[in-house]
């Protein structure tokens, strides 16, 4: 391998993580604020209210994330009230904001299933308990069943943020220059793959570990009350 390939091109990388991070963390963050109402409402045993996120989760986990990306950015921006807005809106021609559209909704729908799945697990004891102490049913929802669902569901949702952050490898296919598209440059200027592509591989690895590291110190703390308490 010629390491001189990859110290002289490190900036692209670089460029490329900060890209990586924003959107993976500005998607993840936005879907999570999105699936958390859209998880309750799929929990509800009313078919008007639980079928229309029912069918918005079935089509985005349904469908290849790279195919979702392409009809928003080939397909929404070639209907005629979107050329009329982007005119004014120039962020609408920007592939950004298309990318961040296509991970905020994938991740949504995920999250989503992850959420319900955790909420229906709540044993029933807990939500008896609270209403035998006489909590509304919106005040069961905060106190006992979301924060209950949040810390059955933080091992799931570990690894949907995992799968997004190498689900984001695609937004190059689209001109954004995250750490593949560094990688892509980098090995059409120099036939390099091996330096080019190891390297991204190694920033992914980077990012993957510090997302395990951090999910490991939250569930330490969510779960403490769970350890065996030590003896005197």
């Amino acid at each position: 391998m010629d390491f001189s390939i990859i110290t002289e091109n490190i900036s692209e990388y670089v460029n490329g993580l900060w890209l990586t991070v924003q959107l993976v963390s500005l998607s993840l963050l936005v879907g999570l604020v999105l699936s958390i109402p859209f998880a309750v409402m799929r929990s509800t045993e009313r078919l008007f209210i639980s079928g229309p996120v029912w069918l918005f989760t079935y089509c985005f986990r349904g469908t290849p994330l790279l195919v979702q990306m392409f009809l928003f950015y080939y397909g929404l921006g070639q209907l005629e009230f979107v050329k009329e807005l982007s005119k004014s809106w120039t962020f609408l021609q920007d592939a950004y904001w298309y990318a961040l559209l296509a991970f905020t909704l994938n991740t949504a729908a995920y999250t989503t299933e992850i959420i319900r799945g955790a909420i229906v697990a709540t044993p029933f004891g807990e939500i008896e308990a609270a209403r035998a102490c006489g909590m509304s049913r919106g005040r069961v929802l905060r106190r006992i069943v979301l924060p209950s669902a949040f810390r059955r569901a933080l091992p799931a949702y570990a690894n949907e943020v995992i799968f997004m952050l190498h689900g984001s490898a695609v937004a190059s296919l689209i001109t954004l220059v995250d750490i593949t598209g560094a990688a892509r440059i980098i090995n059409s200027r120099y036939y390099s793959p091996y330096e080019a592509f190891i390297t991204a591989a190694i920033f992914y690895m980077a990012l993957t570990f510090l997302i395990v590291w951090g999910f490991r110190q939250l569930e330490k703390r969510w779960h403490a009350h769970l350890k065996p308490r030590e003896s005197n």
